[in-house]
């Protein structure tokens, strides 16, 4: 679901990105249109555009969203990053603001903003005119996997070659302007012209948690209560080399298989009595298939072929809630009913882009500024592909497709964080990490939160991308006790989700929906309206197929 706040692009980089002016640290607020949950203000704050450079006037507008705390006295602000990186924050708190209010005890202001990349704030497109996009996405095959054919690596390795240029050629006046470090930087100038005092509260998902990760180590003595879900590992990221990014994918798509035949009723592929290990085969045969014969499944010549199958599926692991639709559209193709089968595009038409004409490359803007090696020779890149290969037969080749535009991006992010993300933060972050995470794995939230002395990892026993997309009451209490008194969970704690997959029961029906009134919800620690939120929460959040 998409939800709109109205900022006219003036507020954007046309009218900010080349302003020379002292800066205002205050935050510019004034009411806005919305068709979120809660009022909403709007608001703009002057930052500098470079941080690495005293001598440059220029500055940045920042666009921010505001929801007011329901509860008082209230505590401070907690600022949010919903991942990608190319996702802006402001969307997230405008179109589920009651349910994070429920979620973290109604005790905080909520702020969203839209780092640099994204959005409105220095949009990074290298092709503006859609027609030229569908024409260069379609010609380079810039969106195939890496196994989708024999060429396929090449292919994606020129494509990308191909983008930098691109990039380079229309971005280059900003293309070292749109790095992580910089928006930590950005993330603390948001603090300062709150005037709430010194600390940061933070809530990071997904690419989000390295965001996190780097405004923690730069800032150690600034951050109040921080909370990192669906973790990176931070030097991986940075190393590009995200190999861990896979490690759990093929157990975790095993699952998929396991639940559907627990569940026949509610699993279209188990039939006949098949076991788990044979529908897995099954499915491996029919991508076989497919990257050979691909097959037109309706009127509207949706083709399933290699990559898009491997896109629905991968798209589908992030989001448990979606494995019947995924089983259908299987089973559509398995038995040449193109009724079912025309679920599967369908899938990845039920993921649009928001702001699809502005920021359009934001994640490889960011992601490739961020990364530090480079070279300009693909053979260089064979071992560690082979190695994605090897350790995920399911996403190997889709994870390791953006080895094919960081190692050769033509930008480095200016400000970027070069220290080892070992420190002793003023207040102990809080790291959540699921069992069978198909992207983010437990490890990784291990390994992050082992350099960030006192800090906790929280278990969470589920399947689907961060701990929303298969929710748990025990975890979203840990996270709310944590907002509202700043208490830990105990070393080692798990918590095991509420439902389990392929389950027949929505959150509606098992539990009374979010009342009218947000403060009456809070006021009786309802646990019904606790996890109805959650569940609208992992609804809503999506994550493209290359990004995190």
């Amino acid at each position: 679901m998409l939800f709109s706040v109205f900022f006219p692009l003036a507020f954007g980089l046309h009218s900010s990105f080349a302003e020379s002016r002292p800066l205002k640290k205050t935050i510019d607020w004034f009411p806005c249109t919305q068709n979120g949950s809660l009022p909403l203000t709007c608001g703009t704050l002057t930052v500098p555009l470079d941080y690495t450079d005293p001598g440059c006037n220029s500055t940045l507008k920042l666009q921010l969203t505001k929801v007011s705390a329901v509860k008082q006295p209230k505590k401070g602000s907690i600022l949010f990053n919903p991942g990608g990186p190319e996702n802006g924050g402001r969307e997230l708190v405008a179109g589920r603001a009651a349910e994070f209010q429920i979620a973290i005890g109604g005790e905080y202001d909520l702020i969203g903003f839209d780092p640099r990349g994204t959005s409105t704030t220095i949009p990074f497109n290298c092709i503006p005119d859609a027609t030229d996009r569908s024409l260069f996405l379609t010609t380079s095959k810039a969106g195939d996997y890496l196994n989708a054919t024999d060429s396929a690596i090449g292919q994606s390795w020129a494509a990308m070659t191909a983008l930098g240029d691109l990039c380079s050629e229309s971005n280059g006046d900003t293309g070292e302007l749109i790095g992580t470090g910089f928006v930590a930087r950005d993330l603390m100038q948001i603090v300062d012209a709150l005037d709430e005092g010194p600390l940061l509260n933070y809530w990071g998902f997904s690419y989000g948690t390295i965001l996190g990760d780097t405004v923690a180590a730069m800032f150690p003595d600034r951050m109040g209560k921080i909370v990192l879900d669906g973790n990176l590992n931070p030097h991986d990221y940075y190393a590009g080399n995200d190999l861990e990014l896979v490690t759990d994918t093929d157990a975790s798509f095993d699952g998929f298989f396991t639940g559907c035949v627990a569940h026949p009723d509610m699993c279209a592929l188990a039939t006949n009595g098949s076991t788990a290990d044979e529908l897995k085969v099954q499915f491996y045969d029919l991508l076989y298939s497919v990257k050979f014969k691909p097959v037109v499944v309706n009127a509207s010549n949706n083709l399933v072929d290699y990559s898009l199958l491997k896109r629905a599926v991968q798209t589908a692991m992030y989001s448990p809630s979606i494995w019947p639709t995924l089983a259908l559209g299987l089973h559509g193709l398995l038995t040449s009913n193109m009724t079912e089968a025309a679920f599967l595009p369908e899938i990845l038409a039920q993921h649009p882009k928001i702001y699809p004409d502005l920021g359009y490359d934001a994640l490889q803007g960011i992601r490739g500024g961020d990364v530090t090696p480079r070279t300009r020779d693909l053979i260089f890149l064979y071992p560690l592909i082979d190695q994605f290969f090897a350790k995920s037969q399911l996403l190997g080749d889709s994870f390791s497709q953006a080895l094919m535009f960081t190692m050769q991006w033509p930008f480095h992010a200016k400000g970027a964080y070069t220290g080892d993300f070992h420190v002793k933060t003023k207040n102990p972050i809080l790291f959540i990490g699921s069992d069978l995470d198909p992207i983010t794995p437990l490890t990784s939230a291990l390994n992050a939160s082992a350099g960030f002395e006192g800090s906790v990892v929280l278990q969470h026993g589920g399947y689907g991308h961060t701990s929303l997309k298969q929710p748990a009451l025990c975890t979203a209490k840990v996270v709310r006790a944590y907002f509202t008194d700043g208490t830990l969970p105990a070393p080692n704690t798990k918590c095991e989700p509420t439902f389990g997959l392929f389950s027949n029961t929505t959150f509606e029906q098992e539990f009374a929906p979010i009342t009218n009134s947000t403060k009456r919800a809070l006021d009786h620690d309802d646990d019904a309206a606790l996890m109805s939120a959650l569940g609208r929460l992992g609804a809503g959040m999506s994550h493209h197929h290359w990004g995190i």
